[in-house]
């Protein structure tokens, strides 16, 4: 896929085990992240991002599906890879959002997904940012910041 960037997922639990929960908009504020996030007012951890393009492969490599609602990550945009360098900056529509790392699969993922996600997701489930400059984030929205999209 080609042409801009879109958010086309955004999921939310408002505890660390909660199911995660379909949204069509949320707000993100400043230095807290995403209002009614389990990681609202962390430190560093404020919106988790993926690709489905990153998805795709992980799918492959796994044999068999890794459905983007069952990752625990907030935003899954349409296409491209993930800057994953720290400090790299990206703009989930108005939002200002920097990278602090990248989003290391857990165990979780074979429980959630199913058995091998974990391995397949391995330099490719998305990263970890903070909000730097907050807002309303939306499907939908473009997506700027994201390499050879």
């Amino acid at each position: 896929m080609t042409g801009p960037v879109r958010v086309v997922s955004l999921h939310v639990a408002a505890d660390r085990h909660g199911p995660m929960r379909a949204v069509e908009r949320v707000e993100a504020e400043t230095g807290r992240g995403l209002v009614g996030d389990r990681y609202h007012g962390t430190r560093h951890r404020h919106v988790s991002v993926q690709s489905r393009t990153e998805l795709e492969e992980a799918a492959a490599r796994r044999g068999g599906p890794v459905p983007e609602a069952l990752t625990r990550r907030n935003v899954t945009l349409d296409h491209g890879r993930i800057p994953t360098e720290p400090g790299v900056r990206l703009w989930l529509g108005g939002v200002e959002v920097e990278v602090v790392r990248k989003a290391a699969p857990c165990r979780v993922m074979d429980d959630e997904v199913g058995d091998g996600a974990r391995r397949a997701l391995h330099e490719r489930g998305g990263v970890v940012c903070r909000v730097v400059g907050g807002g309303t984030i939306a499907v939908g929205d473009p997506v700027t910041g994201v390499p050879g999209a």
